[in-house]
């Protein structure tokens, strides 16, 4: 089936006659490059740009890759899309809410009291090992529902619902509303556009609120932080991490590195709730955002 369905996507690049292909990916592995080696070459175009690390041989422009971190991700793909002409774009990251869904966004959070703050305790299926421990995001809903007057919207996909149901019980009842697993992409901007501040792990919803104007605060532990923290370069952002010299351990310099992290994972256990609450608290009563925590050289 794997080996119809790439047959099958060969033969529509090659059909639909491409001037150029931008590779958007770091060239990790000699199996990975490969297959993009591969699909270079079914599509025919004279010009194959992308980020060169020693195996893009295959590429006709090349913009060198100093390894994950030493950039950030936006930075590298403008380097790509300015090989091509491109003017380089820094801006913020802009994700349109259609009105439709900016609508039910606020008929969703119509009646809650108080800043709300949006809390992802989730991280995508890609690496769980990127998950703040749940008992302390408890901590934190706590305080912020009954010590800092705040309303909580609990935020994520399908398959991050028994985390929601867990949070849910945290706080008294009309402060926490779960949204886990309900609402579409479009909505899901709609309703972090209304939050104050957006509190959750390195996820894909982190990059979603910071899209779409809210502030952040991240957590980072074993993913790598300069490569794909949050780019907001409008407003600095929170990141708090340990900072102890193993991490970064998941794309790391020029390799993939250990996806599930170490056993028992101290880049995260040792970031506490207390640290969080009060960085929620300096943000919640101040109009600028703390410097980053936990990490001198950044």
């Amino acid at each position: 089936r794997m080996a119809a369905a790439m047959s099958g996507l060969a033969l529509t690049l090659r059909h639909s006659r491409f001037d150029a292909v931008l590779v958007l990916h770091h060239l990790t592995t000699p199996l990975g490059a490969a297959k993009y080696a591969a699909l270079c070459l079914a599509a025919g175009a004279r010009v194959r740009a992308g980020l060169d690390n020693g195996r893009g041989g295959f590429l006709s422009h090349r913009a060198a890759d100093h390894g994950f971190g030493a950039r950030h991700e936006v930075e590298y793909w403008n380097d790509v899309a300015g090989l091509l002409g491109a003017a380089p774009d820094y801006g913020p990251l802009e994700f349109a809410v259609p009105p439709a869904d900016a609508a039910t966004a606020r008929s969703l959070l119509d009646g809650m009291r108080g800043p709300l703050v949006a809390v992802h305790p989730g991280a995508g299926a890609f690496s769980l090992a990127r998950r703040w421990p749940l008992e302390r995001f408890i901590r934190v809903v706590e305080t912020l529902t009954t010590k800092l007057d705040a309303s909580v919207v609990l935020v994520g996909g399908g398959e991050e619902a028994g985390l929601g149901a867990a949070l849910g019980e945290a706080g008294p009842p009309g402060r926490i509303l779960d949204l886990t697993g309900r609402t579409t992409l479009g909505q899901l901007g709609g309703v972090l556009a209304r939050c104050r501040l957006f509190v959750g792990n390195d996820s894909g919803v982190m990059h979603l609120a910071a899209a779409v104007g809210t502030s952040v605060l991240a957590l980072f532990g074993p993913s790598n932080h300069r490569a794909w923290g949050p780019w907001t370069p409008n407003r600095p952002s929170i990141v708090i991490r340990s900072g102890i010299p193993c991490s970064p351990c998941l794309y790391r310099e020029h390799s993939l590195g250990t996806p599930e992290g170490c056993p028992i994972r101290p880049c995260l256990s040792m970031i506490t709730s207390e640290q969080v609450v009060d960085t929620i608290e300096q943000r919640l009563a101040a109009g600028t955002q703390p410097a980053d925590i936990g990490d001198p050289d950044r």
